[in-house]
């Protein structure tokens, strides 16, 4: 079994809570879900990416059953998985993109895009009845639904983190965390 050291343990939980208080602060929310936010995917991406995808998958996981006791939505308990942990557990594939040049905007992006797929899914198979209000397929209306939230925030995220005191700020938060 895999051994995490305190260090790795203790920013892992720094990062799921402050993507909780990120979270907190919705920039806007769509009707049925979704929120774009204060840069919330960000932490978690980054325990991936400093510590590898096992970590940033698990502390993802963490965070979205955080949201989830937060703010449930409860149709099934499938969808439950596809919206939560699996979703936001998607976030830490990050990790893969580590030793990459540009490799936390690389991982920024896979995350988000690994969130993006799981909650099409959950909007495909769950929620697809909606789409008939809006003349659209059931996997179309998903992939629209959910990819305008979570582009919106990953966008903004992205343009932030290559802002010069940001990227200052996580190098040197990264070396710490080292």
């Amino acid at each position: 079994m895999r051994q995490f050291s305190t260090k790795q343990l203790v920013y892992a939980a720094a990062a799921a809570a402050l993507a909780v208080a990120a979270s907190m602060i919705k920039v806007f929310s769509l009707p049925m879900g979704g929120n774009v936010t204060l840069f919330s995917m960000l932490f978690v991406v980054l325990i991936g990416y400093w510590y590898g995808p096992v970590m940033g998958i698990l502390t993802g996981a963490v965070y979205g059953m955080l949201q989830f006791v937060m703010e449930p939505y409860i149709f099934t308990i499938p969808q439950v998985i596809l919206d939560y942990p699996l979703a936001f557990g998607a976030l830490g594939v990050s990790g893969f993109f580590r030793r990459f040049k540009n490799g936390l905007a690389a991982g920024y992006i896979a995350g988000v895009a690994g969130r993006c797929f799981f909650a099409f899914l959950s909007g495909w198979i769950f929620f697809g009845a909606y789409a008939a209000d809006y003349g659209m397929s059931a996997p179309l209306y998903s992939f629209v639904y959910n990819a305008s939230y979570l582009g919106a925030e990953a966008a903004v995220t992205l343009l932030a983190m290559h802002l010069p005191p940001v990227k200052k700020a996580l190098l040197y938060i990264k070396e710490t965390a080292s």
